[in-house]
């Protein structure tokens, strides 16, 4: 029943293909890559390891975390020196009553210029407090210097500084009375003015200057010898080895192996995809427009992943490279769609530093994130998919975090970038409709959208054919209980069942469904006259569907749902009259037989479900009996000969349409009528 594969002749298929590749060998990156795996606690299981060149040691992120939080705890204050202060009091000392003190002047002046050389603060923190920085920086004159703070007087230090300097010069009673009477103590005043600004800015800059390194690691010595155990302190080195390697050595060897060795990468890469395509759907070959949509979300995503390897392999996990699998599963069956995005992620395995990581994080990401789509996918509910998107990325870096060691926990930043990933998932989404206009495809919003039976074309055959508006609602039913249980594309058939039969609006009176009662269309037109009549509907449909604008996916189910089989009323009829057997050519629909599962799908529940009116006994039998007759004639008559269906997929249909007919003419429970007391 279905075509044979075989592989596209027409050179238009393998054009993008050779485009994609030379694509592909530019994006290749031209440098050496370190190309050892290693994790702590397993054996080094290659040749000995020795370094090639010096190399700075980095710090492990626990390392590098206690030091900031050490750094962020010490905080050093910034002082101006207000050179004013100690003028105004030198001016004020020179003018002021000393009283009996009035022979100690200038002992008392050079006691105040000592103190004012040093410095006063208003106070300091608690010096024994750990946390508080020993030192304290001072603008004077324009420049800065660090003073430690034993050096400095608070004000209450220096106010005992000149009292207790004082008292022991002066030998007479009563000198408290006379140190009071002169005031001495408000010639002091503080001089060194706190900055917090500058003291913030002061300590940001010691934050960003914290070494990231811890040593140098000599070019000559070995690293890590075959067999020995990876221990911490050897992974903090490879990892510093790696980084320096990745970031400064360049390509040393002949370039005609190195171009050779990324065409050759790019080339697999490129016939993976076809064959992919291939053994998936070898139709989509013959799908253009389809065809070229794939290619480009498969580049998209290898662009992607190499401008990130290329100017900062850091934002690997802010690109929503999970929106690839959502591109594709607006147009593509699931299984498709898998194995595309599969392959779509192949470059980001290559490029990215920890390419199996991040890998394997988007892979099980955007699996789950196709699952979710199709119940949060319209309106602040894509926000729900996003979210769940980021969760499930967190969990699998989680793990590969335990796997690898909980020091490596502490870098928060890949969360908060996996969380801008997540909402440019939602920002990226709607470009599938321009994608949609570009590639004239139709994606599985738009199909629900025209599914909607308030739209234009359906209200209109809801109004002049309200039978065969019926009936198109009861194939759609049963199509759609028929599509989900062969792995159907369930949108295009509930939007195929509801349009197939649009061309009866434009004479709806020609149907049974829509007859009115006392009226019979048929009864003055010989069979041949009302065979042409009812056949007109499929072009009549096509006409219609022109003038709305139907996508061409839409029409194709006008033109198969009866394919090219005949009338069998009136066909039967004009031969039973007498007519010529070789003369039946306007009795047969001059239409297309169905390539599709889809396209089948709607042939099948739209012959059954009509068929299904005429029964009066919906017993099992007679329900089974109707199926296999229908079926089986359609497989007689060979339509469904070009049609991409297994007979166990047929097979299949057969038990769920009969299911779906007994259920819905199932026999009702008679109501007793209630007795009238007398």
């Amino acid at each position: 029943m279905m075509e044979k594969k075989y592989f596209p002749r027409k050179f238009r298929v393998y054009l993008p293909l050779i485009l994609l590749l030379v694509l592909l060998v530019f994006l290749m990156p031209w440098a050496s890559k370190f190309s050892y795996d290693y994790k702590k606690g397993d054996t080094w299981m290659y040749e000995t390891l020795v370094s090639q060149f010096d190399f700075p040691i980095l710090k492990t992120e626990r390392q590098l975390a206690e030091d900031i939080e050490k750094a962020s705890s010490l905080v050093v204050p910034y002082y101006r020196h207000d050179a004013s202060v100690y003028r105004r009091t030198a001016d004020a000392l020179a003018n002021a009553p000393l009283g009996k003190l009035e022979v100690y002047r200038s002992n008392i002046n050079s006691e105040l210029a000592e103190i004012y050389s040093k410095g006063i603060v208003t106070a300091f923190q608690n010096q024994k407090d750990s946390s508080v920085s020993k030192i304290l920086l001072v603008e004077r004159n324009r420049k800065t210097e660090k003073l430690p703070k034993a050096e400095v007087y608070t004000l209450d230090a220096a106010q005992k500084q000149l009292y207790d300097r004082i008292s022991a010069q002066v030998r007479v009673s009563g000198f408290d009375s006379l140190y009071n009477a002169a005031g001495l103590s408000r010639f002091i005043e503080p001089d060194l003015i706190f900055d917090s600004r500058a003291t913030d800015l002061m300590h940001k800059e010691s934050l960003e200057n914290i070494s990231r390194t811890q040593g140098v690691f000599r070019a000559g010595q070995t690293i890590i010898s075959n067999g020995d155990i990876i221990t911490a302190e050897a992974v903090q080195i490879l990892d510093s080895y790696k980084a320096e390697y990745d970031a400064s050595v360049g390509y040393d060897g002949n370039p005609v192996f190195l171009w050779l060795g990324n065409f050759l990468v790019s080339l697999c890469l490129v016939v993976l995809l076809f064959l992919a395509i291939y053994y998936c759907n070898w139709k989509i070959f013959t799908e253009y427009n389809k065809y070229l949509y794939l290619l480009l979300v498969f580049t998209i995503a290898a662009v992607g992943a190499s401008l990130a390897a290329r100017f900062n392999s850091d934002i690997f996990y802010m690109l929503p490279f999970t929106l690839v699998a959502l591109y594709l599963l607006a147009f593509f069956k699931k299984r498709m769609v898998f194995i595309m995005y599969f392959l779509s992620l192949l470059p980001v395995l290559l490029f990215a530093p920890e390419g199996v990581e991040t890998f394997v994080v988007y892979l099980v990401a955007g699996t789950v994130g196709m699952f979710v789509f199709e119940k949060f996918n319209r309106g602040w509910l894509q926000f729900v998919t996003a979210f769940i998107v980021f969760i499930v990325m967190v969990i699998v870096w989680v793990a590969f975090r335990f796997v690898e060691g909980l020091d490596s926990l502490h870098d928060y930043g890949v969360v908060i970038d996996m969380a801008l990933g997540a909402l440019l998932l939602v920002a990226g989404y709607p470009l599938i409709y321009l994608f949609e206009k570009i590639f004239m495809l139709v994606s599985a919003s738009k199909l629900v959208e025209l599914s909607d039976t308030s739209n234009t074309l359906l209200r209109m055959l809801a109004d002049k054919a309200p039978g065969t508006f019926q009936h198109s609602l009861q194939v759609m039913n049963l199509a759609d209980a028929a599509a989900r249980s062969i792995d159907a594309y369930v949108p295009l058939v509930r939007a195929g069942a509801l349009y197939h039969d649009i061309g009866k609006i434009a004479n709806p009176q020609c149907f049974t469904e829509n007859e009115t009662p006392g009226i019979r269309f048929h009864a003055d037109l010989t069979p041949k006259e009302s065979a042409q009549e009812i056949i007109r509907h499929v072009s009549d449909g096509l006409a219609l569907a022109d003038r709305y604008g139907l996508p061409e996916v839409l029409k194709d189910f006008i033109r198969t749902h009866h394919g090219t089989t005949n009338t069998a009323y009136f066909y039967n009829k004009y031969l039973n009259d007498g007519g010529d057997p070789d003369d039946v050519a306007e009795f047969y629909y001059d239409g297309v037989k169905p390539t599709t599962k889809e396209q089948v799908i709607l042939m099948l529940c739209d012959t059954i479900e009509a068929a299904s009116r005429s029964l009066k006994d919906y017993s099992p039998e007679n329900v089974s009996s109707l199926v296999d007759r229908i079926i089986e004639g359609k497989v007689d008559d060979c339509q469904l000969s070009n049609a991409d269906i297994s007979l166990r997929e047929l097979n299949i249909l057969k038990d769920v349409i009969k299911s779906y007919l007994m259920q819905m003419h199932h026999s009702r429970v008679a109501y007793p009528k209630r007795k009238v007391r007398k």
